[in-house]
C-alpha cells in the first residue's frame, strides 16, 4: 500500500508542476484517509470522486450532491481536496464551469482520482456474494421484463433489424442450411474442464446441436471416420451441462462475472461468430456502424463529439446479462435456420454459486462467443429505433445511410447523435437495457468511449495502475505491469514519476535498457529511440541485455483423428504459424522472465 501511495504522490507532484499549483495538503489528506479507510480509499472512494467530477463537467456546474465525504472550502462550492486543480476548471464561488477551463487540470483530476480504480485485486467475500446476488436479481428482472414487453414493440424491433441486417441474416441462414460453417476452439476455459488440444478429442454433443451442427461434420475429419462417432455421447436438452458462473477480478469494488460455456457450445458458437465478423467486416455500411475488433472508430467519434457536442457516448450496465433470449429470437425471427442454429448453441441453464442450477432468460452472459456480436446488433437496432422516433421518420435504407456516420456500437459502448440520445435511452430501457448514467454523456464537452476520454477535442485519457508493485523477479505479472505503467507515464509526461519508477524497477531487474516499444525486452521506452549494446551475428540487428518474458504453452500432444480434424479446420492459404500446435495447446499456465541478449527494436 505504501508504494501505491508514493506513486500517487509522485504523479501528483508532476501534475501540480504542470498546472502551477500545490498538492502538499492533498497528499496529507490521502495519507490520513488511507490510514483510516485502507486501500479502498484509493480504489473506491477516489474513483467515485472522479466520476462526480465528470458529471459536473457534463452538466456545466458543480452539483450540491457532488463529492460526498469531502469537505468544501469556506464560502466555496468546491472541495478542499484537489482544490488547486478544480479552481482552474470551475468558478470557486459559484461552481459554474469556466468559459475556458484548464484541460491540463481536467486531466490531472481524472488521473489522480481514477488511477487505481481498476487495479486487479480480489474483492472481499461479501462483495463477491453481493455480485452473485446481483446476477441472480438481474436474471429475475429479465424474466419479469420479457413477460411485459409490448408485442407491437417487438414487431417494430424485428422490422428495424431486417432493415439493418436482413441481407446478412439471409446469407448466414443459407450457410447454416448448406452446412458450410467452420467451427473452432478458443484457448479459454470450458465448463467441462477440457483444455488445449483435449478439446479436439471431445466426446460430448447435444441433440439440439445435432440438427444444425451435425457431429459428422464437426467432430470428425470426414465421413471415413464415422465410426469414431460411436464414442460420442449425445445429450438430451434436460441433461445438458449448464454454464459455470464464476467471478474474476475487475475492481476492488466488484468482481467481473463470467459464464464458462461447455466445450460443445463454445465450439459451435465460434462457427457463427466467425461468419458474423467476416460479413460485417466486408460490408461497407455495417462496418461503419459496428465494431468487433477495432475500437479506434469509436474513439475518433468520441473525440469529435467532445469537440462539436453533436455526438453522445452511452454506456450500459450489465449489458450482456440484460439482453433477453426473447429479444434475440425476435431479432432473427424471419430466418428459420439461423435462428435455430443460434438457439441450439445457447446454454439454457447456469450453475450459480450459492444458488444452484437455474434456467436462463437472458441470451447469454460474458463467456459465450456470440454475446459480443449479438448484443451489438441488438443495441444498434435500438439506437436506430430511438433515432427514428426522435426524427419522426420510419427506419429505412435512407435513414440508415443518413446516420451511418453518426452511429457506432462496440459492445456496450454506443455512440449516437446527441439530440437523439434521450430517445435512444428510452428505447434501450424499453427493451430491458440499463443505461449507466455515470458513464454516459450527451451534454457538455466531455465524452468517453472504448477506453479513451476527451474534453473539447483534447485527449484526457489517463494511465491506470493495474497491479500492485512486484517485490521479486518471480512476480512476473507485476513486473510486466509496472514496466508498462512506467512507459505509459513516460509518454504522458510524468517525468518525475518515471525517474522514481526507474530506480524502483532497477532494484528488481538490474538490467533495464532503453528499447523501442516493438522490442520483446522489458525495457524503457523513450522519445530518443534505443541504445544498442552490440550487433547480432545472424541478423545484424541491435541487441541489448535485458529480461524477456516467456509464456510457455503447456505440453498437450494431439494425435489420430483429432489432429487431422484440427489441421483441416485450421487450413488456410498460408502455413500454420505455430509448427508445434499438435504438441502444445491451451493458454500458458506459467510465465517467467529470462535474462539475455535480445533485439532492441
Amino acid at each position: 500500500m505504501k508504494s501505491l501511495m508514493m506513486l500517487w504522490l509522485k504523479v501528483a507532484d508532476d501534475l501540480a508542476t504542470r498546472c502551477c499549483t500545490s498538492t502538499t495538503m492533498d497528499f496529507k489528506t490521502v495519507q490520513g484517509r488511507v490510514a483510516h479507510e485502507g486501500l479502498s480509499f484509493l480504489t473506491i472512494t477516489l474513483p467515485a470522486f472522479g466520476k462526480d467530477f465528470e458529471k459536473c463537467l457534463a452538466s456545466g456546474a458543480v452539483s450540491s450532491v457532488s463529492w460526498t465525504g469531502f469537505r468544501r472550502s469556506h464560502r466555496s462550492e468546491l472541495p478542499r481536496f484537489l482544490g488547486g486543480f478544480l479552481e482552474r476548471v470551475f468558478d470557486r464561488s459559484t461552481g459554474v464551469l469556466l468559459d475556458e477551463p484548464c484541460v491540463e487540470s481536467i486531466y490531472a483530476v481524472r488521473q489522480l482520482t481514477l488511477m487505481f480504480g481498476k487495479i486487479l485485486l480480489p474483492c472481499s467475500d461479501a462483495r463477491v456474494r453481493g455480485a452473485i446476488a446481483e446476477y441472480v436479481k438481474c436474471e429475475q428482472e429479465v424474466i419479469s421484463h420479457s413477460s411485459s414487453v409490448d408485442p407491437v414493440d417487438l414487431d417494430e424491433f424485428n422490422r428495424v433489424a431486417e432493415v439493418l441486417f436482413g441481407d446478412m441474416f439471409a446469407e448466414l441462414d443459407h450457410k447454416v442450411l448448406e452446412g458450410s460453417l467452420v467451427p473452432k476452439h478458443g484457448p479459454g476455459a470450458t465448463a467441462d474442464k477440457l483444455r488445449g488440444n483435449a478439446k479436439w478429442r471431445q466426446r460430448v454433443w447435444t441433440q439440439r446441436l445435432e440438427e444444425y451442427f451435425p457431429a459428422g461434420d464437426f467432430l470428425v475429419p470426414n465421413r471415413s471416420y464415422e465410426e469414431e462417432l460411436d464414442a460420442v455421447h449425445f445429450l438430451e436438452p434436460d441433461a445438458e451441462m449448464p454454464v459455470n458462473v464464476i467471478t474474476v477480478p475487475k475492481t476492488l469494488k466488484t468482481p467481473r462475472i463470467i459464464a464458462v460455456e461447455p466445450t460443445a457450445m463454445q465450439y459451435a458458437q465460434q462457427a457463427l461468430q466467425r461468419e458474423i465478423y467476416e460479413y460485417v467486416g466486408g460490408d461497407y455500411l455495417l462496418r461503419r456502424m459496428i465494431g468487433f475488433r477495432d475500437q479506434k472508430p469509436n474513439q475518433r467519434l468520441a473525440q469529435e463529439g467532445s469537440l462539436t457536442g453533436d455526438l453522445a457516448t452511452l454506456d450500459l450496465s450489465e449489458a450482456s446479462d440484460r439482453v433477453s433470449n426473447q429479444l434475440v429470437q425476435t431479432l432473427l425471427r424471419q430466418h428459420y435456420w439461423l435462428s435455430g442454429a443460434v438457439d441450439s448453441c445457447r446454454s439454457t441453464r447456469a450453475d450459480v454459486p450459492g444458488h444452484g442450477v437455474m434456467p436462463l432468460a437472458k441470451f447469454a452472459s460474458m463467456g459465450s462467443a456470440l454475446t459480443f456480436p449479438i448484443e451489438a446488433m441488438v443495441f444498434l437496432t435500438c439506437a436506430f429505433m430511438g433515432i427514428a422516433e426522435s426524427q419522426g421518420l420510419p427506419v429505412d435504407d435512407r435513414l440508415v445511410k443518413r446516420f451511418s456516420r453518426q452511429v457506432r456500437v462496440f459492445g456496450d459502448d454506443i455512440i449516437v447523435p446527441s439530440d437523439c440520445a434521450e430517445r435512444v435511452i428510452t428505447i434501450l430501457e424499453r427493451f430491458g437495457a440499463k443505461v449507466n448514467v455515470n458513464k454516459s454523456f450527451w451534454t457538455g464537452r466531455f465524452r468517453e468511449s472504448c477506453g479513451k476520454e476527451y474534453y473539447d477535442g483534447e485527449d484526457v485519457s489517463i494511465v491506470r495502475c493495474r497491479r500492485v508493485f512486484p517485490e521479486t523477479r518471480h512476480h512476473v505479472e507485476e513486473i510486466s505491469s509496472i514496466v508498462s505503467l512506467r512507459n505509459q507515464l513516460y509518454f504522458a509526461g510524468c517525468w518525475g514519476t518515471v525517474k522514481w519508477l526507474d530506480e524502483l524497477i532497477k532494484e528488481i531487474l538490474v538490467y533495464f535498457p532503453t528499447v523501442l516499444p516493438t522490442s520483446p525486452v522489458l525495457g524503457r521506452h523513450s522519445f530518443l529511440g534505443f541504445e544498442a549494446e552490440k550487433m547480432g551475428t545472424r541478423l545484424h540487428n541491435p541487441l541489448v541485455k535485458g529480461y524477456v518474458r516467456r509464456d510457455t504453452i503447456p505440453p498437450d500432444v494431439l494425435e489420430g483423428h483429432g489432429a487431422l480434424l484440427k489441421f483441416f479446420i485450421q487450413r488456410r492459404e498460408m502455413p500454420i504459424y505455430d509448427a508445434k500446435h499438435l504438441e502444445r495447446g491451451g493458454r500458458p499456465r506459467v510465465a517467467n522472465i529470462k535474462l539475455g541478449y535480445a533485439s532492441a527494436v
